[in-house]
C-alpha cells in the first residue's frame, strides 16, 4: 500500500480514511430516528419514511404524516449546527463550517416552504429524549387529524 492517495476529482476528502469515514455516515435510518419511529408506530400512527412532503420540494422529511400534514425532522447535532453540541472541526474548518451553515439555512427555508403550504413542521435534535419527541409527534398528528375532520 502506498501513501500516494489522490482524492477523486471534486472530492472534499482530505485522506482516504476521512473519505471512508464520511461515506459511512447515514443520512436516514439513524438510531434516534429508528427509536422515535418505533415509539410512534407502537401508538398506532402510520407515516412515510424519508419522503418528500411536497412533490415539487426536492427535500425529504424523516417522517411524513400526509393526511395530517405533519413533517418531522430529527436533526444530527453536527450536521445541523446544534447550539449545544456543535463544535467546529479542527481540519478544514472553513469548508465544514460553511457546509453546516448552508444546512441550517436550507433547514429554515424548508420549514418556511412547508409552513406556507399549510404543513406543521416538527424538528428535534438527535440528543433529545425519544419518548418526549414521540409524545409531541403523536399529540400534533392527533390534533391535526381532529382539525381535518371538523
Amino acid at each position: 500500500m502506498t501513501d500516494s492517495w489522490v482524492p477523486p476529482a471534486g472530492s472534499w476528502a482530505s485522506s482516504a480514511a476521512r473519505r471512508r469515514n464520511m461515506q459511512a455516515i447515514r443520512s436516514r435510518d439513524t438510531k434516534p430516528e429508528q427509536l422515535i419511529r418505533r415509539l410512534v408506530h407502537a401508538q398506532g400512527l402510520r407515516y412515510r419514511v424519508a419522503a418528500k412532503p411536497l412533490p415539487d420540494l426536492r427535500r425529504t422529511a424523516d417522517m411524513v404524516f400526509r393526511p395530517a400534514r405533519v413533517a418531522v425532522f430529527i436533526d444530527g447535532c453536527y450536521w445541523h449546527g446544534c447550539p449545544r453540541h456543535y463544535v467546529s472541526p479542527k481540519t478544514n474548518p472553513g469548508y465544514w463550517s460553511a457546509k453546516v451553515a448552508g444546512n441550517v439555512a436550507r433547514d429554515r427555508d424548508t420549514d418556511q416552504r412547508l409552513m406556507n403550504a399549510g404543513w406543521t413542521v416538527l424538528r428535534f435534535w438527535e440528543h433529545e429524549s425519544a419518548d418526549e419527541c414521540a409524545a409531541q409527534i403523536i399529540a400534533t398528528v392527533m390534533r391535526n387529524r381532529g382539525a381535518e375532520q371538523s
